[in-house]
């Protein structure tokens, strides 16, 4: 479903954008710091299924990673990816645990 699609940095709007089949899926972040804040997972109804998301998230923290960034997860959405995830446990900062 995503291999297609790109996913954008959108620094303006602050959200990682990603549009397949029409739609646009979105995470919404805040940079502080070395420190990028996930704050809010938008999957429209159109594409919204387990597998796009795992997806969806994989491609951005795999973006973070490369910048080298750490994570803080205030979705919980996006919480629950980590705790399946544990190779992106690494990413969270110095005294945050999930």
């Amino acid at each position: 479903m995503i291999d297609a699609a790109e996913l954008i940095d959108n620094d303006f709007l602050r959200q990682f954008e990603l549009k397949v089949e029409g739609e646009l899926a979105k995470i919404e972040y805040a940079l502080q710091d070395r420190k990028i804040f996930l704050t809010k997972l938008i999957i429209p109804d159109g594409i919204k299924s387990e597998d796009f998301e795992e997806e969806f998230l994989t491609l951005v923290f795999e973006n973070i990673a490369e910048r080298n960034i750490s994570v803080v997860p205030t979705s919980p959405e996006i919480a629950k990816f980590i705790r399946r995830h544990r190779k992106y446990k690494k990413m969270l900062p110095v005294g945050i645990r999930i």
